[in-house]
């Protein structure tokens, strides 16, 4: 006896339905459609489709026409540290960095760090992109392009070379400012007031692997990116092709204002992958303007080193959301310690801006002048103050603590993979244990720990000697823990670091 099969429907008429949306979407080409259906059982309901009446220029040539003479390419010249040769007998050892194993030997048997004979001076020659911002010829570009050169010559769009002088640069923004003095009037660009959103036009300029003049186009991609290139990121990303000499570039929006600052890019091979960032041009402005006055960038300083708020601290602080910025520690002779603010602080606002998290913290205390007075909304102990601080000036960052042990001041501690001496010892400090060296496959390398960092504490207790902190993990092994949680100074920031230790 066979079986009656009972067909299960098809919703055939919604399929249809959604193919022609589809269909229109791409006929349109230039007008997002979009479509939103409401799901009844046993009927169909479509909304409205979303119609968005926006469509690209036809070209970008009258863009182009009117902005390619003010972008520049900027060729820098630098005097490279001489090479030091060989000695007879020592091939191939002439660029030993101060760190190498090799040098470490030499100094532990009683030699001297090899040194080599110094070879013949020479000249480099790099390239990047730069544009006008004034017909007097200040002229913008990265702080990277320039940082190590000598001499900048300007090589305008209709082939003229200019020199160059430099006026100031930014290193914690990769800013740079540049002056031709020439008889001329040159052709300028501006600052955009209002920052783009997502999904605008985009057109590059610059001088990609030495092709001066060229031209790309794409949309804003995103905006806000931390990578990790300083303390003040927020750049926008733009899809539109950008290589190697397209730093200091400009991209421009449809009205031919600057929207930013080309500055790096995202790319294993080295090449366009489609991801770069540019500094936005409300960043940009700001610090040119610093540079234009007295050639330099002067910044409020906290003085707080601070953390993201997760929603675990939060829930432990009876905070609502995980919002603002938690102090960890505020520095010895800073303007928060002179204010009252402590370990354990959530800062939540500046001025009555709320803060999203410790960048835009250092963002809102940078933008401010030294000597100011700011009113910080803090959370402590379960409810909201208001704080007043007088903000000093932030300076430079100090080089890492010079980390050059003799004789018999270090140790290694095996099961953690570093060599380490007593700060006092290397003339760090009077507190802690410096990293004198690192395995580079110890799971404290894989924490982000590095040489010249300093260990204050060790499971809250704080350590003075390697031997310290042998003690440390062998009591932490024979108690069966898979941690040791450290307190460690590096060269910018205070932070606590879990680094896995063998049980038993």
């Amino acid at each position: 006896m066979s079986t009656k099969r009972i067909p299960t429907p098809v919703r055939r008429p919604a399929r249809r339905r959604a193919v022609g949306l589809l269909a229109g979407a791409t006929a349109l080409g230039l007008a997002g459609v979009l479509s939103a259906q409401t799901v009844v059982p046993g009927q169909y309901a479509f909304a409205d489709p979303v119609r968005v009446e926006a469509a690209a220029p036809q070209n970008f040539a009258p863009v182009v026409q009117a902005v390619k003479p003010a972008v520049v390419s900027v060729r820098v010249t630098s005097d490279r540290t001489p090479r030091m040769m060989s000695a007879p007998g020592l091939p191939g050892m002439e660029d030993l960095p101060s760190d190498h194993p090799l040098q470490r030997f030499f100094r532990r048997f009683g030699g001297e760090p090899f040194q080599g004979r110094p070879g013949p001076r020479q000249r480099a020659t790099s390239q990047g992109s730069g544009f006008f911002i004034s017909a007097d010829g200040y002229l913008v570009t990265n702080e990277h392009v320039v940082s190590d050169g000598s001499e900048f010559t300007v090589v305008a769009d209709d082939g003229t070379e200019y020199d160059a002088r430099l006026i100031g640069m930014d290193e914690r923004t990769d800013l740079a400012l540049l002056k031709v003095d020439a008889d001329t009037e040159f052709t300028y660009v501006e600052f955009a007031d209002e920052t783009p959103l997502v999904g605008e036009w985009v057109v590059a300029v610059g001088n990609p692997f030495g092709l001066g003049g060229s031209v790309t186009a794409g949309i804003v991609s995103a905006r806000g990116r931390d990578i990790g290139a300083g303390p003040y990121d927020d750049f926008i990303q733009i899809d539109a092709p950008v290589n190697r000499g397209n730093s200091g570039g400009p991209a421009f929006n449809t009205k031919g204002q600057v929207i930013g600052v080309n500055a790096a890019i995202f790319s294993p091979s080295g090449g366009n992958v489609g991801i770069a960032f540019a500094i936005p041009a409300s960043t940009a402005s700001n610090i040119i303007a610093d540079l234009k006055d007295d050639g330099a960038v002067v910044r409020g300083w906290l003085g707080v080193q601070i953390q993201p708020v997760s929603r675990d601290i939060a829930e432990s602080l009876g905070l609502e959301d995980a919002r603002g910025a938690i102090v960890a520690e505020a520095q010895a002779d800073s303007p928060a310690r002179a204010a009252g603010i402590r370990s354990g602080d959530t800062i939540l606002s500046v001025d009555g801006e709320a803060i999203d998290g410790p960048r835009d913290l250092a963002r809102k205390i940078a933008s401010y002048p030294p000597e100011s007075a700011v009113d910080l909304e803090v959370w402590r102990e379960g409810r909201t103050e208001t704080v007043e601080v007088t903000l000093g000036e932030l300076r430079e960052p100090g080089k890492r603590a010079a980390v050059e042990p003799t004789g018999d001041s270090t140790a290694f501690v095996d099961s953690l993979g570093l060599e380490l001496a007593s700060a006092k010892a290397v003339g760090a400090g009077d507190a802690g244990v410096v990293v004198t060296d690192i395995a580079r496959d110890s799971a404290a390398a894989e924490k982000g720990l590095s040489r010249g960092d300093v260990i204050l504490e060790i499971a809250g207790q704080p350590v003075s000697t390697p031997q310290d902190v042998a003690s440390a993990v062998l009591e932490a092994s024979e108690a069966g823990r898979g941690a040791i949680l450290m307190r460690v100074k590096s060269e910018r920031a205070t932070r606590f670091v879990a680094v896995p230790v063998a049980r038993g």
